[in-house]
Parts: structure tokens; sequence; C-alpha cells
């Protein structure tokens, strides 16, 4: 969503419409159908359009480490279920293992406790176990690689506190760095704007948990983007004009871009020195790259009769992918950050929005929204081998995704829904975390050590 939220009233609409006139006469077929999104250039009414051909039917084979998550061995009852559950969830969506079912289990988990007969689990097929215990004020975990024998291959224990999630978080963090050999995301946090009758701007955990407001006015808020060290960047109403503000959630933001007309979709730089986004100051939507410390002009990066929308930074500083309607429809072109021509790389469908660069070293993909249909759905495209992979396929429409920390997982929203995560490859099903109509999914960067 760049310009206007999907159905707010319909005095917002024309008081916005004043403002933004210019790009406003160009939406004038979607926003009147208020089916589409509003985001995105000259996007057809809903049920039109081309199908777009990818089908995920067994094109992922990547296999998945199996790891059995037996029940705690010793505690009290509730903090063990706790644990537990915590611990199932977050290793399932890790986007690394595949969880061996429960119900699969031949061992004696008494007669084990913390330790292991290593035959059991490798009869049902796992490659790792973890066992967990509290005792006093301490919880224990203990990772044994089957294949390996009965001596465990990681071993924590952590005090007891007030926070258990963010202990087994903790933990999870761990047993992903262990096998996978790289960062965990748990832990991190989703920004995302709730829709009403005054949208807001939210965060959460990555799994639902602990959400609060971060916007706390009654006008139209939209299009968060998380910053250097917990700063977040939205775009508010709160002045009648769509302009940009910066600040930490709980506090009182700072309005950093305020040109007449539209002031949105912020995109911090990977310094987190700049940030890209959408002003409409000149008539029409242009990208430019602002200060984030002063919101001075530094550079425009596209100068088109079309409307540009959606920055996104790649992550290395070097690149902002945008979508264009410069074709004709919608579409996803990449320029480079310091100006320059502009490339398109979505040549699949008649509508493609919303770009989000996996953070993934020595890769260069992109997460995208795609029309399929009548529905939206996330697929991703590896830009040097022009491979595309289907997130979501007949389950609602999707759209707006982020990708998490390492890259290993996307969050987007479901209309109507909620908030889902879902492998950034393509395997398994999307997890619903947050019940309820959201837009703008924007994932946070990865918890402290």
């Amino acid at each position: 969503m760049e310009l206007l939220p999907a159905r707010q009233p319909q005095a917002r609409r024309l008081a916005a419409a004043s403002v933004v006139a210019v790009a406003l006469a160009a939406l004038a077929t979607t926003l009147a159908g208020g089916s589409a999104r509003a985001d995105d250039p000259k996007a057809p009414p809903a049920g039109s359009g081309s199908t777009v051909a990818i089908n995920m039917g067994g094109s992922v084979t990547r296999t998945l480490y199996p790891i059995a998550l037996p029940q705690g061995v010793a505690g009290d009852a509730k903090m063990l279920a706790d644990i537990y559950g915590i611990q199932s969830f977050d290793l399932s969506v890790a986007g690394v293992f595949r969880v061996v079912d429960p119900g699969l289990y031949v061992a004696d988990l008494k007669t084990e406790g913390m330790g292991l007969d290593p035959q059991k689990w490798k009869d049902v097929g796992a490659f790792g176990v973890v066992k967990f215990q509290v005792t006093g004020d301490t919880i224990e975990f203990k990772l044994y690689e089957v294949s390996k024998g009965n001596t465990p291959s990681l071993t924590r224990s952590y005090k007891k506190g007030t926070d258990t999630r963010s202990i087994v978080h903790k933990w999870c963090n761990e047993v992903v760095k262990f096998i996978a050999k790289e960062p965990g995301f748990f832990g991190s946090k989703l920004l995302f704007t709730a829709k009403g009758k005054a949208s807001s701007i939210m965060a959460m955990d990555f799994d639902g948990a602990n959400a609060f407001a971060v916007s706390r006015n009654s006008s139209t808020n939209m299009l968060g983007a998380w910053g250097p060290g917990g700063v977040v960047a939205y775009t508010s109403f709160m002045r009648d004009n769509p302009d940009l503000y910066v600040g930490t959630p709980g506090g009182r933001p700072k309005r950093l871009s305020f040109h007449p007309g539209m002031n949105t979709g912020a995109a911090w730089s990977p310094s987190g020195n700049e940030i890209a986004l959408t002003l409409s100051k000149d008539g029409n939507a242009e990208i430019y790259v602002i200060s984030a410390s002063d919101g001075k002009i530094l550079r425009r990066i596209t100068n088109n009769k079309a409307i540009d929308t959606s920055p996104a930074w790649s992550p290395d500083g070097s690149q902002i992918a945008f979508v264009s309607d410069r074709n004709g429809g919608p579409q996803i072109f990449v320029a480079p950050a310091g100006g320059g021509a502009a490339t398109l790389v979505t040549t699949v469908g008649a509508y493609n929005t919303t770009p989000a660069w996996s953070p993934r070293a020595g890769k260069r993909i992109l997460a995208y929204t795609t029309r399929d249909g009548g529905r939206y759905d996330i697929v991703t495209l590896d830009l040097d081998t022009k491979q595309l992979t289907r997130i979501t396929q007949g389950e609602g429409s999707n759209e707006e995704p982020s990708f998490s920390p390492n890259g290993r997982a996307i969050a987007f929203a479901r209309a109507g829904v909620g908030v889902f995560i879902a492998n950034a490859d393509g395997t398994g099903k999307a997890v619903k975390v947050w019940s309820g109509s959201a837009t703008g999914v924007d994932w946070g960067p990865a918890p402290k050590e």
C-alpha cells in the first residue's frame, strides 16, 4: 500500500485526493473498485489479468533436517508445556528442520531422561533430538546428533527468569546456528498495519506474541518500516497530508518528510543513514533518497512520467527495486542506488508489486506480490538464475512480503485473515501468527546475541 489504505472512509479518500491528485488520477479505476491495492499504478480490477504460470507441485525438493522434540524430562508442568510449545513452534518455522511426528516415537522417554538411546531415534528417522528439563532455577537443554551416539553435541543452561519465551528463543537460535551454520531469527519482531476505522502501525514478536501499537493517534497510519536500533518510519495523515514520521515505539514521532503530496513507502538503507521513499511534490510519484537524520533530499532515483512507488533497498546498498507502470501494468524495476537507468526484472505476469530483497549473502533474490487470476500471491525471483518460486497458492489473497533477517522465512499479509510466515524456499505451509485485517508487513532485524 503506497497511496491510500484500501477501503478507507470516503471522506478520507476525498481529502487525500486533493493532496495527491495526479497520482490518484492514474489510480481512479482501482480506487473506485475498492478491491485492488492502492499503492500500485494502474492495477487491474479484481478477477482480470492473465494467470501467472508458476506452479508449486513438486518443484521444490530440498530436504529438511529431521529433528525430534520430545516433552520436557522434569520440572513444573506448566513451564515444561510452555517451553515445549515455544520450541516446537520456533524450530518448525525455522526453514531448516522437519519436526518428527511425536506419535512415531518408540524410545522410553522416562528411562532415557536427559540421555539418549540412539537406535530408538534412528528407527523413527530423526537426525537430531532435543531434551530439556527445569531443575531449581535452571532450564537445561541438550541437542543430540543421533549419528554421533549418546553424547550431546550442544548443551546450554539458562537461569529461570520472568521471560521464558526469550530463553527458549535464545536456545533455538543456538540450535539453528549449530545445525545450519547461520543465525536464527527467533526473538525478532514484525511490523504491520492493522486495518480498522483508522489504520494503526503495530509491532509484535515474530510469532505473534506481545503485540502493541507503535502509532498512537486516531489518524490513518500505514507503511511501517524498521530502521536501525528499533526506530520505525511510517506514513501518517496526522496533519491531513501523507507525511513521513520516524520515532521509537512508544515515543513521540518526528515528522521527517512533509512535502506536499505523498511522502510514503520508506525503505531504510543498509547503513541506516538514508531512506528511499516516494514523493509526489512535483506532481508525479517518483523515488527519492533523503537523509534519515533531517529529511533533506539527497538525490532523485527516478524521473519518468509513469508512477514509481514501493522502493526496496538491496542488502549491499547498491540497488533499489521499485514498482512502475512505465511499461503499462505495474512491474518491478531495479535501479542503481546512486541514480541511473532502471532495468525491468519481472517478465512473468501483468501485475507485480511490493518487492522485498532477501538478505542472504551471495544471492540476489526478490520476493513480491503477483496477481494470479483474481487473487494475489507471493513469489520469489532469483535475479541471477531467473528462477521463480511460489510461496503461496490457492489460499486467499496474499501480499506485501518481507524476509526474515536470515532470509529463511517470509512474512506476509493475507487479506482479511491475518499475518503469516512461510519458508522462503516454497516448502511447507504458511503459518498464521496474527489474526485480523493487516497489510504492510515488515520483518525487523535479528535479535542481539
